[in-house]
């Protein structure tokens, strides 16, 4: 018996993109930005008043969530707080150059059709039975052997937040597949039929902008750039993640991290890498940040050598300014 099904797909054919708001995610605590923002602040999520606005519109309007920015600017931490907020499952699909609709949507367990079709020839053979191919081929494909991809899976539970990570990865054609799907809600597969989400999932895309993104993709979605934080909402953040910091010291670690990211570093410091380094100069004992201390908890904040050699030599003026 063949067994080379090919894990195809096509855009289920419907009148329109579904307009259903998701369930939950705009009233009562989330019925305006200011609510919105003061429920994703219960997770450590500091959202502004322009992030909360444009997050709440996504989810009111069912468009997904462009997010554009620097690494370490929030992007992937706004769809987990939303999840988090929202009692939704978050379901990642982390894009790579040469990704393709397959590893999105679903594939079929072929070791597992395999075992179960020698089943059936085995149970045949003992019982003298004819196998009837379209019988067994149906068996074969069926949602048992199904393998549920990210988008598949964000199209089957409700309620979920789709986080599709670092778009600008994957390639023109992944994007024209991405458009189709996010505009309809619905894929059919041919061995089963059309799957349709009941309540269409929140998503949120995310971009470094290591590539444009087609114009046809962003007029799909609401369009968000994240910058890295000024230094009082980096103290806030760095407050609200590691309680018992002291404030001087919060104070140092912000200020600090901005004079890095002035300082055209290879990969300059995000928000995750302040929290790190926040964090180690806790857990070493310091109370404030000087040149002993930087020098010695550099690692939780500098992921390359040339970046770290080039702050050795700077670490007086950088703590100075």
């Amino acid at each position: 018996m063949h067994l080379a099904h090919p894990p195809s797909c096509r855009i289920a054919a419907v009148t329109g993109p579904a307009t259903a708001p998701m369930n939950g995610a705009v009233t009562g605590a989330h019925s305006s930005p200011a609510a919105l923002a003061a429920a994703l602040r219960t997770t450590g999520y500091l959202a502004d008043e322009g992030l909360a606005t444009s997050a709440f519109l996504a989810m009111s309007m069912n468009r997904p969530l462009f997010c554009e920015g620097e690494p370490g600017t929030g992007k992937t931490a706004l769809a987990q707080a939303l999840a988090q907020i929202l009692g939704a499952e978050l379901i990642r699909l982390q894009c790579h150059d040469g990704i393709d609709a397959a590893q999105a949507l679903y594939d079929w367990d072929f070791p597992r059709q395999l075992l179960h079709l020698r089943a059936l020839e085995a149970t045949a053979s003992l019982g003298g039975e004819r196998l009837n191919a379209d019988t067994v081929e149906a068996s074969l494909y069926s949602e048992r052997f199904l393998l549920a991809r990210p988008i598949l899976r964000a199209l089957q539970n409700s309620p979920s937040v789709l986080l599709v990570d670092e778009v600008d990865r994957a390639d023109d054609e992944f994007e024209a597949f991405l458009l189709e799907v996010l505009t309809e809600h619905a894929v059919t597969i041919p061995e089963l039929g059309e799957v349709r989400a009941a309540t269409p999932p929140v998503v949120v895309l995310t971009s470094n902008r290591t590539r444009e993104v087609h114009d046809a993709l962003k007029r799909r979605c609401l369009y968000l750039w994240l910058d890295h934080p000024d230094v009082a909402r980096e103290i806030e953040i760095l407050h609200s993640r590691l309680p018992g910091l002291p404030d001087r010291l919060a104070a140092q670690v912000a200020g600090t991290v901005r004079n890095l990211r002035q300082a055209e570093l290879l990969k300059p410091p995000g928000v995750a890498e302040s929290l790190d380094w926040a964090r180690a100069l806790q857990l070493v004992g310091a109370r404030t940040l000087d040149v002993d201390a930087a020098a010695a908890t550099l690692g939780a904040v500098l992921k390359y050598r040339e970046d770290a050699d080039r702050v050795r030599n700077q670490l007086d003026a950088l703590l100075a300014s």
